[in-house]
C-alpha cells in the first residue's frame, strides 16, 4: 500500500481531495446527518435510519413530495427555506424519504466547516488527514483514514461514523400530492433513463449520453458527459434517487485533479472533463479492475477544452443541496477545494477588457464551429449562475474572503455588461442603425464601434413589438444577432437580465413560436447559417448543414430549461404547451438527439436515438410543470445588491469615469 500525505494544493496527478469510505468499503456513502437545530434551547438528537440504495427498479410517482418547510442551522445562524404547496394545510407528515421526492435537512455545518475550507491554509498541521491509494495508480476511488488526534474535530461533537443514510433528520415537513396514473410515454421514458445508467465499482455513477442499440459507432455517446447528465441528475433528484448525483458529483471532481495534456501542453489546474468511460482495465490473466477514463478534451473533436463543464458542475452541487438538504457534500474541504479550483480558473487575470468570459468556438453544448468563439452568451449566463452558486455555497474564512470579493466584483460587471450591451430590441436596435462610427472618447455611445450595416435584413421584419433578446456574442466591431435559445433561458434562470428583460424574452419566443418551437421544441438558435455564410463562418461543416443539428436545428433537450423560465417568470402555460407538444412525437420518434428543418418536422439526418438528455429533459419538465413550486428551488431571484457593487468607487486618481450612472435606470428594472 503506497501512502501519500496530503501536502495543500499539490501538484501531483493524483486528486488532493479527501473521500471517505464507509464501513463496507463501497465508495462515496451518503453522509450521516446530526441535526442538533435549537428550539426554545432544546436540543433534539434523531437516530440515523437508512436510505434504500439506489434501485433501478423502483417504481415512479408521478408526483413527488412538496416541501412545506425546511429549517437548517449553520454556524449558529438559522435559515428558513419555505415552499408552499397548493394544498398547503392539509394533513402533512415528516418522513424524509419515500418513492416520491426526496427531502432531507442538513445537519448543522459539518464537522469540516470548522476545518479550513481552504486546503492550503492546512499545509503546516500535520494532525490532517493521510490519503491511501489501494491496488496501484488510478484504479481505485482514493480512501481517507482519519488521524486526528481529538476525535470529538467540531466543538466537542462527536466524531461522525459514515453510513448509508439520511433519514431521521428533524425539521422537514412533507406533503404528498395526489397520485395520478404515469403515462405510457413516461413509464418507457423512466425505463429508458434507468437502463442508460452507468455503475463504478457497483456504484451508479452518471448515464450514457446515448443508448441507441442501433449505432455501429457510438464513438463517444458512450459516455458520461457532465452537462448532458444535468437533466438527468434533475430527474433522479426530483424523484428522490440521490445517490447517483452524489456519486456523480464526487467522481467528477476526483478526475479534475488528473493530469491532462494535449501535444506537451497542460491546461489550467481546476478544468473539469467533458465526460468519462468506465473501462476494464486487466491485472493479470484472470483480474480486471474498473478504472474512469476522463475526457478532457484531448480526444473530442476539434481537440477544444469543455469550458461549460466545470460551470455546471457547480450549478447542478448546488441543485443537489435545494433538493436533497444534504448541504453537508458543498461543505466538505475538497468539495469547497473543486468549487475555488474552477472559479479561480474562471477569474485569471488576462488581456481582455471585458468581465466577459473569453473562449474559443465549440466550447460547450455547441461543440462545433459555429462562429461562437469570443463571449458567447450561453457562456456568460453559464458563468454568472456559477459565480452566483459559489457566493452562496463557500464558506467564508480567511482564506476564501478575496476570492468571494473578485466574485460579487465580477458578478456585478458582468451583470451590467450583459444587459447594457447584449440586449436589443426594437428600441436598440433603431438605436444602433443611428450610430456614428469611429468615436475616440470616454464617453462614446457606441463603445464598441459597431457598424450599422452589420444589422442584418431578417432582424428588421422579425423582431417583435413587445418583446427582445440578448445577442448571441459581441466583440470589437462585432454583434452576433443571432438567437441563441440556451443563453437566453439561462439568463432568465439566473437573473442575469432583468426583470422586464427576462418578461420581454418569453413575449419574442411566444411571439415567434413557429420559427422558434414550431413542430419540436426548441430551436438551439435562430437563424440559421445558409449559403456562402455557412461555408465561412463552419467551414462548410456536413453535420452543421442548414437547420440541422447546431445550425437551427431543434433541440428537445431545452425544454426543461424552457420550463424553468416560465415557471420563474409565471407563464406556465407556456411551458405546459410545449411539454404537450413535445410528449406526442418523442416516444414515437424513439426519442431523438434533435431535429432537422426550419420548423423541426423531421428527425435529425444523423440524430442518435433514446438520446438520454431528451428522455431526461421531457421527464424533469414533466415534473416541475406538475409541482411548479419546486422550480423555485432551481432558479435565482433578482439581487439589486449586485449592481451597487462598482470597483470604480475604489480609484482614487479621477481618469476613469464610471458609465453606470447615465444607464442605471435602465440596469435596474
Amino acid at each position: 500500500m503506497n501512502t501519500i500525505t496530503l501536502l495543500g494544493n499539490s501538484t501531483m496527478k493524483l486528486s488532493a481531495r479527501l473521500f471517505v469510505s464507509r464501513r463496507s468499503g463501497s465508495f462515496l456513502a451518503f453522509s450521516p446527518l446530526k441535526n442538533h437545530t435549537n428550539h426554545h434551547h432544546h436540543h433534539h438528537h434523531h437516530n440515523i435510519k437508512k436510505i434504500p440504495a439506489f434501485d433501478k427498479n423502483k417504481q415512479i410517482l408521478s408526483h413527488p413530495f412538496k416541501i412545506l418547510n425546511f429549517e437548517r442551522v449553520s454556524n449558529n445562524t438559522q435559515k428558513s427555506y419555505r415552499v408552499f404547496g397548493p394544498s398547503f394545510g392539509q394533513t402533512s407528515f415528516s418522513p424524509t424519504i419515500s418513492r416520491g421526492l426526496f427531502v432531507a435537512a442538513s445537519s448543522v455545518a459539518s464537522n469540516f466547516r470548522n476545518l479550513s475550507t481552504s486546503v492550503e491554509t492546512r499545509v503546516n498541521d500535520t494532525n490532517f488527514e493521510r490519503i491511501y491509494v489501494q491496488n496501484g495508480l488510478n484504479v481505485k476511488p482514493l480512501v481517507v483514514e482519519r488521524i486526528d488526534k481529538d476525535e470529538n474535530i467540531a466543538g466537542g461533537q462527536e466524531s461522525v461514523t459514515e453510513e448509508n443514510n439520511l433519514e431521521g433528520v428533524s425539521g422537514v415537513k412533507v406533503e404528498t400530492s395526489p397520485r395520478r396514473e404515469e403515462t405510457d410515454v413516461e413509464k418507457e421514458a423512466w425505463r429508458l433513463l434507468q437502463e442508460a445508467v452507468v455503475r463504478y465499482c457497483g456504484s451508479p455513477v452518471g448515464t450514457v449520453a446515448a443508448n441507441d442499440p442501433g449505432d455501429k459507432q457510438p464513438l463517444n455517446y458512450d459516455q458520461v458527459f457532465i452537462r448532458d447528465f444535468v437533466p438527468s441528475a434533475l430527474a433522479f433528484l426530483l424523484k428522490g434517487e440521490g445517490e447517483i448525483v452524489r456519486n456523480f458529483l464526487l467522481h467528477t471532481l476526483q478526475l479534475q485533479s488528473w493530469e491532462k495534456t494535449v501535444d506537451c501542453y497542460s491546461p489550467g489546474q481546476g478544468l473539469m472533463p467533458a465526460s468519462f468511460k468506465v473501462r476494464s482495465v486487466a491485472l493479470d490473466e484472470n483480474k480486471f479492475e474498473e478504472v474512469l477514463d476522463p475526457d478532457f478534451g484531448e480526444s473530442a473533436i476539434g481537440r477544444v477544452a469543455p469550458v461549460d463543464s466545470g460551470l455546471w458542475w457547480i450549478i447542478l452541487l448546488r441543485a443537489y443541496g435545494k433538493i436533497t438538504g444534504d448541504y453537508a457534500l458543498q461543505e466538505r474541504v475538497d468539495v469547497q477545494t473543486g468549487i475555488k479550483l474552477i472559479i479561480n480558473l474562471c477569474l485569471a487575470d488576462g488581456f481582455d477588457m471585458f468581465p466577459s468570459l473569453l473562449v474559443t468556438d465549440g466550447s460547450c453544448m455547441i461543440d462545433r464551429r459555429m462562429g461562437i468563439h469570443g463571449h458567447p452568451l450561453e457562456i456568460q449566463a453559464l458563468f454568472y449562475s456559477a459565480l452566483r452558486c459559489s457566493r452562496e455555497m463557500l464558506a467564508v474564512n480567511d482564506g476564501s474572503k478575496n476570492l468571494v470579493r473578485a466574485i460579487n466584483n465580477r458578478l456585478s460587471a458582468l451583470s451590467f455588461h450583459i444587459r447594457e450591451y447584449y440586449w436589443v430590441d426594437m428600441k436598440k436596435i433603431n438605436e444602433i442603425y443611428r450610430y456614428k462610427t469611429e468615436e475616440y472618447s470616454l464617453n462614446a455611445t457606441n463603445k464598441f464601434n459597431i457598424y450599422p450595416e452589420q444589422i442584418p435584413a431578417w432582424l428588421m421584419d422579425w423582431i417583435p413589438e413587445e418583446g427582445g433578446y440578448l445577442i448571441g456574442n459581441l466583440q470589437p466591431a462585432h454583434m452576433d444577432f443571432r438567437f441563441f435559445t440556451l443563453g437566453n433561458l439561462w439568463s432568465i434562470v439566473s437573473s442575469l437580465g432583468t426583470p422586464k428583460q427576462n418578461e420581454a424574452i418569453l413575449n419574442l419566443i411566444e411571439a415567434k413560436w413557429d420559427d422558434l418551437v414550431g413542430h419540436m421544441p426548441l430551436k438551439i438558435c435562430y437563424p440559421a447559417l445558409e449559403y456562402e455564410e455557412w461555408r465561412i463562418i463552419t467551414g462548410s461543416d456536413p453535420k452543421n448543414t442548414p437547420w440541422s443539428y447546431h445550425n437551427g436545428g431543434s433541440w428537445p433537450t431545452l425544454l426543461w430549461q424552457f420550463t424553468l423560465a416560465c415557471i420563474k417568470m409565471g407563464r406556465l402555460e407556456l411551458a405546459q404547451k410545449a411539454v404537450a407538444l413535445a410528449e406526442k412525437r418523442l416516444a414515437v420518434d424513439r426519442w431523438p438527439e434533435y431535429y432537422d428543418t426550419r420548423t423541426g418536422k423531421f428527425i435529425g439526418k444523423q440524430s442518435r436515438l433514446f438520446q438520454t438528455w431528451t428522455i431526461a429533459g421531457f421527464l424533469a419538465s414533466k415534473m416541475i410543470v406538475e409541482n411548479p413550486e419546486m422550480a423555485s428551488l432551481l432558479f435565482w431571484e433578482e439581487d439589486y445588491e449586485l449592481l451597487e457593487i462598482c470597483v470604480c468607487a475604489l480609484s482614487k486618481t479621477g481618469r476613469k469615469k464610471c458609465s453606470r450612472g447615465a444607464a442605471r435606470s435602465q440596469i435596474l428594472v
